[in-house]
């Protein structure tokens, strides 16, 4: 049966839907690249909240999928932007994330990563104040036994005046760090807040501060995150980065390249799009670990026009279309986000990441998603 879907432009299309489910096997821990999946969270749909209200949390449907993601070999990077931090996540619910997740990790033997912020800041801040605001999150991650990821701090962007500041912040948080963490620049597209981050509105002054404190502290960092969405700038940068330092992708429009590398080197992962793309993700990259880069690519390279339309602008927003395709392929029972972001993006959007993610097989039961893409349209009064 075909199936009736609106567009951009106010019209309606038809649609075959493909009967074919997903067929992805699980696995263990991949050789070749570390990969995480920034996962997202699974709202409590029967909670009476405002978007205003705290985040409330489904938490058994929550770890689930993070059980999910674990079952593929992906490691999961948790309380991130994906998690809908700073966008309907406060710090107290990110807190609990991390803890009930670190353990789940433990229970399982899974490999995860946890942001480390001062969104509990929640007004202007002196650099003293974010100072100690990621003191306390990174006490907490390390306490947990998950790996820490240093986020971008919207309020260390408000308070700084210059470089120098930055370097002084991530200085002092490197050298009290217990083990190694990641590093995390998050572009503008993302986080608007975070314009003019380390210190210069200029991506290549800004690149040599991010490059001195990686210098200064090189044993000190596992990897860095570069989520710019400027394929050329992220390759010039790892290139630059000291050995033993990683390049962790946070690219989601040219993640395959990056992945695949070149004769200079490549990027490990650590993307929102292997939210929804996981098991064909994971699929990929154990092809790659036979050293088959033709292989990998024609696995992933059909999934970009997917991302790209996800993440389009306002990019920020790409988490709608996330927890969208979760509701479709079965991880969760409803279309309900934190916050009440799922009215974010528009049906047009909806629908075409429908057609998509079906065409790309991403869906375990494609009569499922079907029929629930079907019950939106109603509900939007598309008839069929």
């Amino acid at each position: 049966m075909t199936i009736r879907l609106p567009d951009s432009k106010g019209t309606l299309r038809t649609y075959d839907p493909r009967t074919e489910p997903l067929t992805a096997t699980t696995g263990t821990a991949f050789t070749s690249r570390t990969v995480f999946s920034a996962a997202h969270v699974v709202a409590d749909q029967y909670a009476d909240v405002s978007p205003d209200s705290p985040a409330a949390v489904d938490w058994d449907a929550t770890l689930a999928f993070r059980r999910h993601l674990w079952s593929h070999g992906l490691g999961v990077a948790e309380a991130m932007d994906t998690a809908q931090r700073g966008m309907g996540l406060d710090w107290a619910g990110a807190a609990e994330l991390i803890r009930r997740s670190a353990a789940e990790a433990k229970a399982v033997g899974g490999l995860i990563a946890c942001g480390v912020g001062t969104d509990q800041l929640t007004g202007p801040a002196s650099l003293a104040e974010v100072r100690a605001a990621y003191e306390e999150q990174l006490a907490l991650v390390e306490a947990s036994g998950a790996q820490a990821i240093l986020m971008a701090s919207r309020a260390l962007a408000a308070a700084a005046t210059g470089p120098e500041d930055y370097l002084d912040i991530y200085g002092h948080l490197l050298r009290q760090s217990a083990e190694p963490v990641i590093l995390h620049w998050l572009g503008p597209m993302f986080d608007p807040a975070l314009e003019g981050y380390w210190g210069s509105p200029d991506l290549d002054a800004a690149t040599e501060v991010f490059l001195q404190v990686i210098a200064a502290h090189p044993d000190k960092i596992d990897g860095i995150k570069v989520s710019l969405l400027d394929a050329r700038r992220e390759v010039d940068l790892r290139r630059r980065l000291p050995d033993g330092v990683r390049c962790y992708t946070g690219d989601d429009f040219n993640y395959p390249e990056l992945i695949a590398g070149d004769e200079k080197g490549f990027s490990h992962a650590l993307l929102g799009i292997f939210d929804p793309l996981g098991p064909l993700a994971a699929e990929a990259v154990r092809v790659l670990d036979t050293g088959d880069v033709t292989g990998f690519r024609q696995l992933l390279d059909p999934t970009v026009e997917l991302s790209r339309h996800l993440f389009q602008t306002p990019t920020r927003f790409y988490k709608t279309g996330v927890v969208f395709l979760a509701w479709l392929s079965g991880h969760q029972s409803h279309f309900t986000m934190v916050g009440g972001l799922q009215s974010a993006r528009s049906l047009p959007h909806l629908a075409r990441a429908y057609e998509l993610a079906d065409g790309l097989g991403l869906f375990p039961d494609p009569k499922l998603a079907e029929e629930r893409m079907r019950n939106l349209l109603a509900l939007y009064g598309v008839n069929q």
